[in-house]
């Protein structure tokens, strides 16, 4: 059940999203919000692996290249897309993220290729724009398109999790190298533009950002990397549902009856993944047992 790490990864990524929103009132901008989401992710693990005399340096330096190459392009392509369009346009183009996971494992997954589980997650997608209900005005097309890349790319680094947790990279590690490749583009771009001077509201906020970022990608990649990709994948819109909840306790933002029925898809869509991963993990524990038996009994024989 290690994909239901995911449900831990979706309220701390929903917290995170409420923190952005707070930072950005109190006049942070897209460089010090990024540099605070990896922030406390390098102290904390760089920290907690010298006490624990535990290594740094990775299995795979081409896996953390590439999950990192894509990762990171699409935290900027996805934050210039919410930069640019209406809020709920881009979240929705973010969580294009399974789809394409989807479609991947679909052709490609091997004993994972199920067309219930590609549906399953296809629901929780239509969940999604029910919830949102995005509209692209004549000149968004541009930061449109590149809404749809970030979706694109979170899937490849999704996969790249994954990989990383198959040949046995530990998530403290991968979250560790991630995080200090955000850091080091977010000082980059600040090099450029600079560090405007902001209060400790902002402070805040930033630190929420990047604690709740620290937990929320740990639980993801505990996830992606140990669990069902596709059941992990379905799980994955729970955040609009903790997002929602953040809404209605901060802001007062009660859902109309359509976002009612966009969660019920979510949920359904993740429900309906959960049990078909759960009746397959059966059917093979059978298998296995009945494999097994006509051994022992030679065993026993002999």
């Amino acid at each position: 059940m290690q994909s239901l790490w995911m449900l831990v990864t979706c309220a701390m990524f929903a917290l995170m999203g409420a923190s952005v929103k707070f930072s950005a009132d109190f006049d942070a901008n897209l460089a010090q919000i990024i540099f605070f989401r990896g922030l406390p992710s390098v102290l904390i693990l760089f920290a907690w692996t010298r006490l624990k005399r535990l290594s740094l340096v990775p299995l795979s330096w081409g896996l953390h290249i590439r999950r990192n190459l894509f990762g990171i392009s699409a935290m900027w392509l996805s934050f210039f897309a919410m930069s640019m369009l209406p809020l709920p346009t881009a979240v929705s183009l973010t969580y294009t993220a399974p789809l394409f996971i989807g479609i991947w494992m679909l052709f490609f997954g091997g004993s994972q290729s199920d067309w219930l589980r590609v549906l399953a997650v296809l629901a929780g997608f239509i969940g999604v724009l029910v919830i949102l209900r995005p509209s692209f005005g004549d000149d968004q097309w541009f930061p449109g398109l590149l809404g749809i890349i970030s979706g694109a790319f979170s899937a490849v680094a999704m996969m790249q999790i994954r990989q990383l947790g198959l040949v046995g990279e530990p998530e403290w590690r991968t979250v560790f190298i991630f995080s200090s490749f955000v850091c080091l583009t977010s000082l980059v771009v600040m090099g450029v533009i600079g560090w405007p001077s902001i209060d400790w509201r902002a402070y805040s906020s930033l630190a929420v950002v990047g604690i709740s970022g620290l937990f929320g990608q740990l639980a993801l990649t505990r996830a992606f990397g140990y669990g069902s990709t596709l059941l992990t994948a379905a799980l994955q819109y729970s955040t609009i549902i903790f997002a929602t909840l953040l809404g209605v306790v901060i802001w007062g933002d009660w859902p109309d009856a359509m976002a009612w029925l966009g969660m019920l898809l979510i949920i359904v869509s993740g429900l309906l993944s959960a049990w078909r991963t759960y009746t397959e993990n059966r059917v093979l524990r059978g298998e296995s047992t009945v494999k097994s038996a006509p051994l022992a009994e030679e065993r026993e024989a002999a």
